[in-house]
C-alpha cells in the first residue's frame, strides 16, 4: 500500500465518523434535557464541541435552533469528495 492509499483510507474513516458524530448530535438536539457532560453523549460532545463552539460565534442560531452541525456535516461531506471521491485530489494521486 502506498502512503496516498493509507492517508486516502484514514482520511475516509475520519471523515465518516466526524460525520457521523455530527448527525448524533443533531438528534441530540432534539433533546434538550439531555445532559452532554453525562457518559454516553460525551462522547459525542467531546469531538464535536471543538468544532461547533467557534462557529457558533459566527452563525447565531435560527429561530432558536442551531444550525452549526449541519453546516459542519456539509463541510465534512465536502471535504470528503474534494479528497476522496472519484475525481478527488487523493484519488487522482493513487492512481
Amino acid at each position: 500500500m502506498t502512503s496516498v492509499t493509507i492517508l486516502s483510507w484514514t482520511l475516509g474513516i475520519l471523515f465518516a465518523l466526524m460525520t457521523l458524530l455530527f448527525i448524533f448530535r443533531i438528534v441530540l438536539s432534539w433533546y434538550p434535557q439531555i445532559d452532554l457532560k453525562q457518559f454516553p453523549f460525551r462522547l459525542v460532545a467531546a469531538p464535536t464541541e471543538p468544532f461547533l463552539a467557534p462557529t457558533r460565534k459566527i452563525v447565531p442560531p435560527l429561530g432558536g435552533v442551531d444550525i452549526t452541525p449541519i453546516i459542519w456535516v456539509g463541510i465534512f461531506t465536502l471535504l470528503r469528495e474534494l479528497l476522496l471521491g472519484q475525481q478527488g485530489i487523493l484519488t487522482i494521486m493513487a492512481s
